[in-house]
């Protein structure tokens, strides 16, 4: 299996490590293969990944391409080798309508380049795997009839025992992404620490003062962080993103902005609606 990131502290590690102990379930034998060095490079790993697929296939292995599986990707769709196992398709349809370059693509490119790799996987698979569902208005009825989707939220384990003395307010995943970045509250946070609440957070460096910023962390720590915390916040791009579900099994309240009700169809007592512009403590 190739895993262009197997990481315990990244979003995209994380599913992949979620899908290898799904499959594992059938009493499989697996390996996991990473790129290392400069093959590291995220924008160069994938084509490592589709040459390595190749070299196992060759020699009569079983092989599968887990992660960096985004659906505008149809390089990956058309080159991988045949029967390659596929982990979960991921991709956000939600983005900021700011006009701007990454609005352009997101709005008339990617479209295209989904409808190229539907066409591919109609011919591969049998069954195609979602990591939600926030694709599923780009796809056609045939695509929609033989994926599965929510993967993340439906393989979500919710912890036992846990801890009532919760002493973090706030903890928040912050990335600097360019369309994450569009949805993310920033005013809301300063609000939270001119009023007093204790605000942790993990991922990229979140540049407010006397926040604590705990840098990119094991999966462990995560865990032991998210137990202690009372509330996060998930935003437009991705409700259900890795972070949140992980938050929801953890026992932690997520805030949401009210005009995204909508998009709640899993846990829904688990959210507290809100405004994060004109809420007042």
């Amino acid at each position: 299996m190739w895993a262009c990131d197997y990481s315990e502290n990244t979003g995209e590690g994380k599913l992949a490590r979620i899908f290898i102990k799904y499959i594992k379930n059938n009493n499989n034998t697996i390996k996991v293969s990473t790129p290392s060095g400069i093959l590291n490079y995220k924008y160069l790993s994938p084509f490592i990944g589709i040459l390595y697929c190749w070299k196992q296939y060759l020699s009569n292995k079983r092989v599968g391409y887990i992660n960096y599986l985004p659906l505008w990707n149809f390089f990956l769709f058309i080159f991988l080798p045949p029967k390659t196992i596929l982990g979960p398709i991921t991709g956000g349809a939600n983005f900021s309508n700011s006009l701007n370059f990454n609005y352009f693509i997101r709005k008339f490119i990617f479209p295209i380049l989904y409808t190229i790799s539907q066409y591919f996987l109609s011919i591969r698979l049998r069954e195609i795997f979602f990591s939600t569902d926030l694709l599923k208005k780009y796809l056609s009825k045939k695509i929609k009839k033989k994926s599965k989707f929510n993967f993340i939220i439906k393989n979500i384990v919710f912890q036992k025992n846990l801890t009532k003395n919760k002493d973090i307010d706030f903890l928040f995943y912050y990335r600097k992404h360019k369309n994450k970045i569009n949805f993310f509250p920033y005013k809301f946070i300063k609000k939270l620490v001119y009023e007093g609440f204790k605000i942790s957070v993990i991922g990229d460096k979140l540049d407010i003062k006397k926040i604590k910023n705990y840098g990119f962390l094991k999966n462990k720590t995560v865990n032991k962080l998210q137990s202690r915390a009372k509330f996060t916040i998930t935003t437009g791009e991705n409700i259900y993103s890795i972070f949140t579900i992980e938050c929801l099994s953890n026992g932690v309240k997520i805030l949401i902005n009210k005009k995204y009700n909508k998009q709640i169809k899993f846990f829904k007592e688990k959210f507290i609606l809100t405004d994060f512009i004109k809420i007042n403590f």
